[in-house]
């Protein structure tokens, strides 16, 4: 009894530890009183994280001026680490607000790759502000990486890795990983090269460790290493990640050098990227980007809604040009009329189900291009048999329950059964069709996939009912 006690007390202690919002509170209202001292203890006793989502809570609270001050009050050290996790917006005021000598300390301490991305987002002035006594070895260096395309490998790589060549010892590599290991991203994977920086292998700590002195890192290596060219999209680069589980992957250039390394955490940040592009565009969100909802300002929020909202109200016309076409006949048999809802519901839903699932097993690897008619095989049967299942539930319904004829049932059911079996066809192959085209296939789902599939299931209807109905 006395252990579950403790661990329940130590799961409250770690709970209250996460609570970011009481950290926040408690660091503002000791800033209200000037109790700069406190501050700094409590800061030194919080995660890194966290203090930078406290910074940008007092940034909300209190304004600039006490943020500068806070951030100020941190140990040199970390106040470097706290910079690299606060959003760029208040990096920019941060910059602005402290002397050059403390942007100096910031920028030779900062992770390279943690630079390069801080840099990418600052304006120019800035960014000249930043680089002011940097060599011009370095600003060569900062030049070329920032003139690598955006969202590729070479925009995510760090350059601060470890390599050794295969002629050393395990002991020398050991020695060399001690020299430069506190500087670099990992010292768990050592890149192995050549006298002209081509890659050829991989060894880890652990088989240096263990192995005998004089074995040379050749023997040790692993010749199979998995690189990826500078030039490659982030998104197929974090596929390959998850696909085999990586903690760390070299980048080459075209002539297979090594110019850097891709670690797992910039990955993570990809990952999430790319599902929150994935969810605006099935959104018909476009243009959104990394901010943030409560960021946006209304007029850009407009501007990443209008747009897509105005070709599907386009469509719509369309599907209201269709009943309009038809409304002779829905006059006549005002029964029809009471269905239309149903119909193009349920071919909306089936289209997106479709869809989502194709979207997910095209970002994962699951499904590729050349998979085409497998899926559209296997999704007419699918269709068939949910089709068949609601056209029978509903023939009953319509007969039964709202007592309508029999005719006027098997027009709906007929309708139902052929519209299903379209909106999933269309579901499972319109996003592949997107990717064969270039355009990300999360585009082809949501409103896109439901604006088609009510034009198609109206027409069917309408047509169904002709020629059923003889009207």
């Amino acid at each position: 009894m006395s252990n579950e006690k403790n661990k329940k007390e130590m799961v409250d202690d770690y709970v209250d530890y996460m609570d970011i919002d009481a950290i926040s509170d408690e660091i503002i209202d000791l800033l209200k009183h000037k109790r700069y001292a406190a501050v700094r203890n409590r800061l030194t006793e919080t995660n890194v994280v966290d203090i930078a989502e406290t910074l940008e809570n007092i940034n909300e609270e209190l304004g600039l001026d006490k943020t500068i001050l806070t951030f100020r009050l941190l140990p040199k050290d970390v106040s470097v680490e706290v910079f690299a996790y606060i959003g760029e917006d208040e990096q920019v005021e941060i910059i602005h607000g402290i002397t050059q000598h403390e942007i100096d300390y910031i920028i030779d301490e900062l992770a390279f790759d943690d630079m390069i991305d801080l840099l990418e987002e600052l304006p120019a002035n800035l960014v000249d502000k930043i680089l002011l006594n940097t060599s011009k070895e370095e600003r060569k260096l900062i030049n070329t990486f920032l003139n690598y395309p955006e969202n590729s490998a070479g925009s995510l790589m760090t350059i601060d890795y470890i390599d050794v060549k295969e002629t050393l010892t395990a002991k020398q590599a050991l020695a060399h990983i001690k020299e430069v290991g506190l500087d670099s991203e990992t010292v768990y994977t050592v890149y192995v090269m050549d006298g002209k920086r081509k890659l050829k292998g991989v060894v880890s700590l652990r088989s240096l460790v263990l192995a005998d002195d004089d074995t040379l890192v050749s023997e040790l290596m692993h010749t199979d290493v998995m690189s990826v060219p500078v030039t490659m999209d982030q998104e197929m680069v974090s596929n390959i990640f998850k696909r085999y589980g990586l903690l760390a992957m070299p980048v080459v250039d075209r002539e297979d050098r090594l110019v850097g390394m891709i670690t797992v955490d910039d990955i993570f940040d990809i990952i999430e990227d790319e599902t929150t592009e994935d969810i605006q565009l099935m959104a018909g969100v476009t243009g959104a980007g990394d901010d943030e909802y409560l960021d946006m300002s209304v007029l850009k929020h407009v501007r990443t809604r209008l747009p897509w909202l105005f070709i599907l109200m386009c469509s719509y016309m369309i599907t209201g040009a269709i009943i309009t076409k038809f409304q002779d006949m829905l006059s006549q048999v005002i029964a029809l009329v009471s269905y239309m809802p149903l119909l193009m519901g349920t071919g909306g839903n089936s289209g997106s189900q479709s869809a989502t699932l194709i979207i997910r097993g095209l970002s994962t690897g699951e499904v590729d291009l050349k998979d085409f008619p497998k899926v559209a095989w296997k999704e007419i049967r699918i269709s068939l048999c949910v089709g068949a299942c609601l056209s029978v539930l509903n023939f009953l319904r319509v007969i039964f329950i709202d007592g309508n004829s029999a005719s006027v049932a098997l027009t709906i059911c007929v309708a139902m059964l052929i519209i299903v079996v379209i909106a999933k066809t269309i579901g499972g192959l319109l996003p592949m069709a997107a990717k064969a085209v270039g355009i990300d296939p999360a585009l082809m789902a949501g409103p896109v996939v439901s604006s088609l599939t009510d034009m198609f299931s109206l027409a069917i209807y309408f047509l169904c009912a002709t020629m059923i109905l003889g009207i």
